[in-house]
């Protein structure tokens, strides 16, 4: 027998969950098996390059071959986890591109044999769904250097994740003082965005390069409804919009069933980059994000013209997730980055709380994944003059530290922050978000109804939008696409307008304010098209 040594381990199961009984030895699992990649601290460093202005490798972008290599495993990694595997009369099937992570199908009874774990049955005492999980596994010790994660085992579901729970009345924008018209302070509609941040009314030229959008938990986008929003919104665009569909892990777009989250983002994508097709990326057979975000990776990291732009709009708190495999998720969307494709996402809807319960709100809940310093991540703002939402997430990463393209923003900030915060945050962490956009915008259509979001930040679908049409031109221009932001736009902080007010309270506090610079709610501001036109060097 070799030696076994726990690899994690939790001594209760999450508030929430609650035993129900062992699990039956007989019940099927499939468990994931992340092995460490043997370079990415050179695929770091070629992301960088890649990406920040002024280097000479800049808008070189990698191709799938080129990053593959770099992320592998070693071959010592890769033998000493198969050898393990077969030994226990297992088939490990490759479950990534670069070889970084096997799946193999077994019984719970042999699930606790392999791993040394007891596999019980708990359930959500919210939902009432039952999941079967561990709070303990080990592998051998000649092994152990060589795995970041075993999954399912000690990181718990969540059910019911989405940035959008709901519909209702919209939130009093206040919108006065800007060029806009009137109207635009009931509903926010596509013009408006075009006038508010200069966004051209063109549609996009080089249909080849798409948008993506996420969609998990049954979340479904309707054709017919996004076909009424062009028809209501951008009656200028005469083409239909076209909406084609990645299937990951058996997932469908059920046209009977639309969702407000799935509706929502690929309406407003067509509405803000008209022209571009849309990917909807549709997981299925997942219990929780962490699980999706894995495998939509995956995926798109296995195709060779992945969607240029992603957006996602989804977001869960850090503490729901283990460092070890919310490490792996950031380094794949690195990859995704280094391949020029940019990853955007949202910086949450419940504030700096993360969906706490006030009476049970003691330390503020970062977001991931925009936490990844490898995603560019966007708050939210409301009105004109733009305040900051006080919906919108952001503070800073528990995990992942201040990555270099905003140590002197994080810095300056948290001095402004009050000594009364010290314990609620981690003053090391990675400050989110980015930058900012408008979070209430115009209803959006949901079985054929117009309908209000509720929760949700647009800002994130129209920062989306906004890329892919710098990226259309860019294409034209005979030049590389932005891929990875960040330290484009932490280097061109004037290409957006700096939000200097409002904040998001809850945890008994007001929550972190918008301030001048880069701030941990509104980040370094809205954009301005004209002015991110130059940077990119329009």
């Amino acid at each position: 027998m070799p030696s076994m040594r726990v690899h994690q381990r939790r001594d209760t199961p999450p508030s929430g969950f609650v035993k129900t009984g062992n699990a039956a030895d007989d019940q099927p699992l499939t468990i994931s098996l992340a092995i460490k990649s043997q370079d990415f601290a050179t695929l770091e460093k070629k992301l960088y390059a890649v990406s920040t202005p002024g280097q000479d490798e800049y808008g070189q972008h990698l191709t799938k071959d080129e990053v593959e290599e770099l992320v592998a495993p070693s071959d010592e990694s890769a033998s000493a986890v198969k050898e393990w595997l077969t030994s226990h009369g297992l088939s490990p099937e490759t479950a990534s591109p670069s070889g970084n992570m096997l799946r193999v199908s077994l019984s719970v009874k042999q699930a606790n044999e392999l791993l040394d774990a007891d596999y019980a049955t708990f359930q959500d005492t919210k939902s009432g769904r039952q999941t079967v999980r561990t709070l303990s596994y080990s592998v051998p010790a000649s092994v152990q250097d060589h795995i970041s994660f075993v999954h399912p085992t000690v990181q718990f579901p969540i059910y019911g994740s989405s940035s959008s729970q709901g519909v209702a009345k919209r939130q009093a924008s206040n919108l006065v003082g800007r060029d806009v018209p009137a109207s635009c302070a009931d509903d926010f509609t596509p013009s408006c965005a075009q006038q508010f941040y200069g966004i051209p009314s063109t549609p996009i030229k080089d249909t080849s390069k798409h948008i993506g959008a996420i969609g998990v938990n049954d979340q479904y986008a309707s054709e017919a409804d996004l076909k009424l929003f062009m028809q209501k919104y951008r009656p200028d665009i005469t083409s239909a919009p076209t909406l084609n569909l990645i299937s990951v892990v058996g997932g469908v777009n059920n046209q009977s069933d639309p969702g407000v989250e799935g509706n929502f983002v690929t309406q407003w994508l067509a509405g803000t980059a008209p022209g571009a097709p849309i990917d909807y990326i549709s997981v299925g057979d997942q219990d929780d994000l962490f699980d999706a975000l894995v495998d939509m990776t995956n995926a798109l990291l296995n195709q060779t013209n992945p969607p240029q732009v992603i957006d996602v709009s989804y977001a869960l708190p850090e503490p729901f997730i283990d460092e070890p495999t919310a490490s792996h998720i950031c380094q794949s969307l690195a990859q995704l980055g280094a391949r020029g494709i940019t990853v955007v996402a949202g910086s949450g809807s419940r504030g700096v709380s993360g969906g706490q319960d006030e009476g049970q709100c003691h330390v503020f809940n970062p977001e991931f994944p925009a936490t990844c310093p490898y995603v560019t991540t966007i708050g939210g703002t409301n009105g004109i003059p733009e305040t900051a939402w006080n919906l919108s997430g952001g503070g800073f990463s528990i995990f992942f530290p201040i990555p270099s393209y905003q140590t002197a923003d994080v810095a300056a900030y948290q001095k402004t922050i009050p000594s009364s915060y010290a314990g609620l945050y981690n003053t090391t962490g990675r400050g989110f978000p980015d930058i900012s956009a408008m979070a209430q915008i115009s209803d959006f259509y949901l079985s054929g109804e117009l309908t209000t979001p509720q929760y949700t930040n647009g800002g994130t679908i129209i920062s989306s939008g906004i890329i892919a049409l710098l990226n259309d031109e860019l294409a034209s221009a005979g030049k590389a696409p932005l891929g990875f932001l960040n330290p484009l736009i932490y280097a061109n902080k004037d290409a957006f307008t700096d939000v200097t007010s409002g904040d998001n309270p809850s945890c008994n506090t007001n929550g972190f304010s918008a301030t001048t610079g880069w701030d941990a709610i509104t980040g370094l501001g809205s954009p301005v098209y004209s002015k991110l036109r130059t940077a990119v060097g329009l």
